[in-house]
């Protein structure tokens, strides 16, 4: 059991990222609930369930040592007492690169329990084209 609290379902997204980008497999498993109902599905990657699945998958990407550097933009956030939601698209850099990868759509969902909040869920998949560009503000209008 990791003994990290993240008082905040935000704290916890930023440790997931700052593991993403230390390549760091003890911080990445101390944001995910200890639970094995958790889900990740990686871009273009199958679903995985479980605990070790999901270990097994973020020690094969670390291991690639690959230095990966994250923005994370047009977050959309959904709360509740126990849940929240975040949309995001990832920005990301691989080190030694100019340009960044095209946009990958993320969604992140964590749960709040006794030990702080924990991340149950992480799908990422590649963007749409077109998808990358921030959501035009359009009236809402209920009937």
């Amino acid at each position: 059991m990791s003994t990290r609290i993240f008082p905040t379902a935000q704290d916890a997204e930023n440790a997931f990222y700052e593991a993403l980008e230390r390549n760091d497999l003890p911080l990445m498993m101390a944001v995910w609930a200890e639970d094995e109902d958790v889900v990740c599905v990686h871009p273009s990657g199958p679903r995985l369930a479980g605990q070790e699945p999901v270990r097994d998958s973020w020690r094969r990407i670390f291991a690639s040592e690959q230095r990966l550097r994250f923005r994370v933009e047009h977050q959309v956030t959904l709360s509740g007492m126990m849940l929240e939601v975040h949309s995001v698209h990832e920005i990301i850099t691989v080190v030694g690169e100019k340009a960044p990868r095209p946009p990958v759509v993320t969604t992140n969902v964590f749960l709040r329990t006794a030990a702080g909040w924990r991340m149950i869920v992480h799908h990422a998949s590649p963007a749409a084209d077109g998808d990358a560009d921030p959501p035009i503000d359009t009236p809402k209008i209920l009937h």
